[in-house]
């Protein structure tokens, strides 16, 4: 019998992209899926063609033979094996496309079907952690507390001794029941009540941990915090979380960030905002000033004639950048300082220099005032 075309199996052109390939796979495998046709031959084989022609097509180097050369070209060097060559039955089938339906097939069924589940994964810890930006400018080593499910020393992790096949599940982790559906049969997946998904019982648990293989502990954590980090970034520490039961691997430790507001400095990326107040005498004769920075004080050149409120930068003075090596800059608001406490004599001098300097008004600055007032 003569193979149709993969693409018109599939219904795209042959320019189709790979999510194009998948949205049509996943239509037909809903449409002619043999749990949702029962009985069906026709149908079982329109799902065996799509997922044949899924199969080549999803393949870079299968796809490349087959547009080169046709269906004679999955027979060629290594590119060869197109069609079922490599499923001997529908469990290989939703296995390999068990990513297309979120793991497993349409109606739930895991892509390890007939394997035993093993012992599961322990789950995720996540804990927030608090930095000064003096912390965060440059790396730190921060030691945290916290209750974790560690591994129990007297019996290795295992639960006890005497492991046994579940005879419920018969090793497999899982129990399937099937349901009649509008759908026709359904096969609904649950995890085995009698061994909790593991595949095995154990016959000799262990005092101490009840046959769990964990205990629930205090532990101190030292996490390493890279210069430069900021509010609402992640740390992972693998396997720092929960020690799984009966040996399963441990989860992993998600540490949150959060950085604690300064009452000088304003972060934004890299970059450090600052205001200083300084004589309003320095800004007009100009001078030098104490600038505070993350790790000291710098001198701060005024330029005669600055204006109140200019803002300055000092070079290579902020925050590390993260995995980029670069630094941040200080940017500094100058205030000019108003004096509230005079003596007799200042004020004296004051009013001197303010004749001086009547003269000294924008020009056009009364002209302007009248307007508006107008």
């Amino acid at each position: 019998m003569t193979k149709r075309d993969y693409y018109e199996v599939l219904g795209v052109p042959k320019d189709a992209d790979a999510a194009a390939l998948k949205s049509a796979y996943k239509k037909l495998a809903l449409k002619f899926h043999p749990d949702k046709n029962p009985g069906d031959k026709q149908a079982e084989e329109k799902f065996k063609e799509a997922s044949e022609a899924y199969g080549v097509l999803s393949d870079a180097e299968k796809k490349a033979q087959y547009d080169r050369f046709g269906h004679a070209g999955l027979n060629m060097g290594a590119g060869g094996g197109g069609g079922f060559q490599g499923f001997t039955n529908f469990e290989d089938i939703f296995s390999a496309f068990g990513d297309i339906f979120g793991g497993g097939d349409i109606f739930g069924r895991s892509g390890r079907r007939g394997r035993p589940s093993g012992p599961p994964r322990g789950q995720d810890l996540q804990i927030s952690l608090t930095l000064t930006l003096k912390e965060i400018a440059s790396s730190t080593t921060k030691k945290i507390k916290l209750k974790r499910y560690n591994k129990c020393g007297n019996c290795a992790g295992q639960g006890g001794s005497g492991k046994q096949t579940c005879a419920t599940c018969g090793g497999v982790g899982q129990v399937r029941q099937v349901q009649s559906s509008f759908f026709g049969q359904v096969v609904n997946v649950t995890t085995c009540p009698e061994c909790q998904g593991m595949g095995h019982q154990i016959k000799s648990r262990c005092v101490q941990c009840s046959g769990s293989g964990r205990l629930l502990e205090e532990v101190t954590i030292s996490v390493d915090i890279p210069a430069g980090v900021e509010e609402g970034q992640y740390l992972t520490l693998r396997g720092e979380g929960h020690r799984g039961p009966q040996g399963g691997a441990a989860g992993d430790l998600l540490v949150a960030l959060h950085e604690e507001k300064d009452d000088f400095f304003e972060r934004r990326g890299a970059d450090l905002h600052c205001a200083v107040e300084t004589p309003f005498t320095t800004l007009v004769l100009g001078g030098e000033i104490r600038v505070p920075t993350i790790d000291g004080e710098v001198e701060l050149k005024i330029p005669a004639g600055t204006p109140s409120e200019k803002l300055m930068r000092v070079r290579g003075k902020g925050l590390p950048e993260l995995n980029r090596g670069g630094q941040g800059h200080l940017y500094v608001k100058i205030h000019a300082h108003t004096p509230t406490s005079l003596s007799d004599r200042e004020t004296e001098l004051l009013r001197e220099l303010h004749k001086l300097w009547e003269h000294q008004q924008p020009k056009g600055f009364m002209d302007k005032a009248k307007a508006f007032f107008m």
